[in-house]
């Protein structure tokens, strides 16, 4: 098994709280909002556009994400800082367009992560106690911390139920504007003689509503460190950020989304200059 812990976290946000819950109350309405949060997805057939800043471990990428019924597909404008001459971004691109092993590789591995999302969101009202904090304007806030009746299935459901912290939710679409919070203790991989994540690594997700009552990731942070089976470092250290979401119309395909994504980097050059 892979273990991404990042991205466990990353889909940590994809639920709505109540506005005001305690104890079992708050569980079963969880177990509610999962429901409809997983109906929502279903239904959710619309298409993006983005700009995305993602620094993973020192090294940075910039670029151009354009979602499609096939898959995503991405235009690289920079590396470590560095600007990647047009050609060469328009070359990647073709390139991947041609090659149909990549482009399976990504949309499983793009099923597989949604797979992930579904099975983490199931297991929220088990994994979690959860009490209500009170409201700050809009938002209301609630706590999170693990149930300690709670038996994680695999690896990544013990990471995911190490989490303690704080969620806030937009009371008037009772949507998810951000989560964050730390692990609380060490999570034991192999007992501890395959590796550990040390307890207070931290994460913080912040989702924007980008079209009319729709919630996407805009910002994810993540920062955890360990050591696994012999001496090797552990570290997931990554801050993504997505900004310019513009809805695509119709059902694109990754040929129209190679049009679009040039279209919006020549955009971006002209605002430039």
């Amino acid at each position: 098994m892979v273990f991404r812990p990042g991205h466990v976290l990353l889909w940590a946000i994809a639920l709505v709280v109540p506005a005001s819950c305690h104890g079992d109350d708050a569980r079963q309405f969880v177990q509610k909002i999962v429901q409809n949060e997983l109906a929502i997805d279903r239904d959710d057939h619309s298409h993006w556009i983005y700009l995305e800043t993602d620094r993973k471990d020192g090294h940075s990428v910039k670029q151009w994400v354009a979602e499609t019924r096939e898959g995503s597909l991405r235009r690289v404008i920079e590396i470590n800082g560095q600007p990647v001459p047009e050609a060469e971004q328009r070359l990647k691109m073709d390139n991947y367009l041609r090659d149909g092993s990549a482009r399976s590789r990504q949309r499983k591995s793009e099923q597989h992560d949604d797979q992930q999302a579904r099975e983490m969101l199931n297991l929220l009202p088990q994994a979690f106690v959860w009490t209500d904090r009170g409201t700050s304007g809009d938002l209301r806030i609630l706590h999170f911390k693990p149930d300690t009746n709670f038996r994680p299935p695999d690896l990544e459901a013990r990471v995911f139920a190490a989490m303690e912290g704080d969620m806030a939710v937009n009371t008037e679409q009772l949507r998810i504007a951000s989560i964050k919070g730390r692990l609380i203790r060490d999570v034991l991989i192999g007992g501890g003689w395959l590796g550990r994540l040390y307890a207070g690594g931290t994460f913080n997700v912040e989702r924007r509503e980008t079209g009319k009552h729709i919630w996407q990731i805009a910002e994810t942070h993540v920062h955890i460190q360990g050591h696994a089976l012999i001496f090797k470092t552990i570290s997931e250290q990554e801050d993504d950020v997505k900004t310019d979401f513009r809805q695509l119309t119709g059902d694109p395909s990754l040929q129209q989304a190679e049009g679009d994504l040039i279209n919006e980097g020549n955009r971006e050059s002209v605002a430039k200059n």
